[in-house]
């Protein structure tokens, strides 16, 4: 799954090596918004997310971070199985990354999309259901490798924070897995889904 490491790699792993003690200092607050990570061996962190609203909690996604070139290049961000990690497709991802409009409140909204008057942006991507889905945000590799934001370079980001490990999972959780709220049962055709709060998605 990793890329060619050109860059010295003893400089990418003793950055590698910061952004795990920097992720092992707060290992406790991350645990109780449900991030869990199983492996840590450069240039590769394994991270499972679990839903901490819901009862039982799922495991509703995970994702591998390839820190190849780090911090040269922004780190790769891949959805994966949790049990096999090997990458999934996007119809198999639990998650979508909502971004709500700006200039909206979380209430207005909820409101104005019950209505269908306003929609979120989806920060997940993909070329097809088939392919391999991407996150769409600077400091994610595939963001910045994107044609679309030849304009927008990783050197613009590299120093303000964005593209550390706890960023990336900041946002996976913050757009992705918070906003799931509650158990959603369809009783016409039997089967279980989770429900998004409106009113918890980001701007």
């Amino acid at each position: 799954m990793s890329d060619l490491q050109t860059v010295d790699p003893e400089v990418s792993r003793v950055k590698f090596a910061r952004e795990l003690a920097n992720y092992r200092s707060m290992e406790s607050a991350f645990r109780k918004k449900g991030w869990f990570l199983l492996d840590a061996e450069f240039p590769e962190f394994f991270v499972v997310f679990a839903a901490t609203k819901l009862r039982p909690s799922p495991i509703v996604a995970a994702v591998v971070l390839d820190f190849t070139n780090y911090d040269l290049q922004p780190p790769s961000v891949t959805f994966v199985d949790p049990f096999t990690r090997e990458p999934i497709q996007a119809k198999s991802l639990l998650v979508q990354m909502l971004r709500r409009p700006g200039g909206l409140s979380p209430e207005a909204f909820a409101t104005m999309a019950q209505q269908g008057v306003a929609q979120p942006s989806q920060m997940i991507q993909s070329d097809s259901l088939e392919d391999q889905p991407f996150i769409c945000l600077p400091g994610v590799r595939e963001y910045h490798d994107n044609p679309a934001h030849t304009g927008d370079s990783w050197l613009l980001h590299r120093n303000c924070g964005e593209g550390s490990l706890a960023f990336i999972l900041e946002k996976i959780w913050a757009y992705g897995v918070n906003p799931l709220a509650h158990y959603q049962v369809l009783a016409q055709a039997p089967a279980i889904n989770m429900a998004l709060s409106l009113t918890a998605i980001p701007e």
